[in-house]
């Protein structure tokens, strides 16, 4: 497929009770810092942070920087890449939107970009993790020694560092993962039984619109299936 992806990821700043899952029900959770990766551009993420009085990293984004983003994000767009993300329709976008102030801006990126995780749920019912596709996938995945949920708190300890290396391998893993796909003709992941499974993507990755018409899945074999207003919801008329 002739596409030049823009593969985008956000970590946020509140820090949370161990073991909590529903990050949104604490919202708003602020975003730390943010990494962009455009295909073709040298496969070097760009790192957005705002910086405090002393120069340092501040504990997060400001408004002005978060809207910044939102503006690169319109600009790639616009000048024809395609913008990627794992799980960016229900998260990502979702928070850029109250963090910006840009909501209309925000759902109409998120309603055209390819959310590759939701392109797999639509395809097969369920979720499954960035980490464990690239597994599956033979490529290096996510930075180790960490995760999602030990970013907030690395933060404020002041390890910016640490936590800049995990959001940009984080778009690196993105863009690889989607490339590796549709070369493959497949996504390949690792199930929570350690063993590996795939799934055809015969014509490459779709975007939000393509996937969520897909036909549905049969998912009769799961106790509490979700839903795919679940992901689209929050972006109103665009997603019915």
């Amino acid at each position: 497929m002739d596409r030049k992806y823009l593969a985008f990821d956000i970590e946020t700043a509140k820090i949370l009770p161990d073991g909590e899952q529903d990050l949104k029900s604490h919202r708003p959770l602020g975003i730390t810092c943010a990494a962009t990766l455009a295909q073709g551009k040298g496969e070097v993420p760009i790192i957005w942070y705002s910086r405090a009085d002393d120069d340092y990293p501040a504990g997060q984004l400001n408004v002005f920087d978060v809207r910044d983003l939102v503006g690169y994000l319109i600009r790639m767009s616009e000048s024809g890449y395609t913008i990627l993300t794992w799980n960016g329709l229900n998260f990502d976008f979702d928070i850029l939107a109250e963090e910006s102030g840009m909501v209309e801006e925000c759902k109409i990126l998120a309603w055209n970009h390819v959310d590759m995780m939701f392109d797999f749920f639509c395809r097969r019912g369920f979720m499954v993790g960035l980490n464990s596709v690239a597994e599956g996938m033979g490529l290096s995945g996510k930075a180790e020694g960490m995760d999602g949920s030990m970013a907030p708190r690395l933060w404020a300890e002041k390890k910016y560092g640490q936590v800049m290396e995990y959001v940009k391998q984080d778009a690196i893993t993105t863009l690889e993962v989607a490339l590796a796909a549709e070369k493959a003709g497949e996504v390949k992941w690792i199930t929570r039984n350690g063993t590996p499974s795939e799934q055809t993507i015969a014509g490459g990755w779709l975007q939000v619109p393509q996937a969520n018409v897909l036909p549905l899945p049969d998912v009769s074999w799961i106790d509490a299936p979700l839903d795919r207003p679940h992901f689209t919801q929050w972006i109103g008329d665009l997603g019915s």
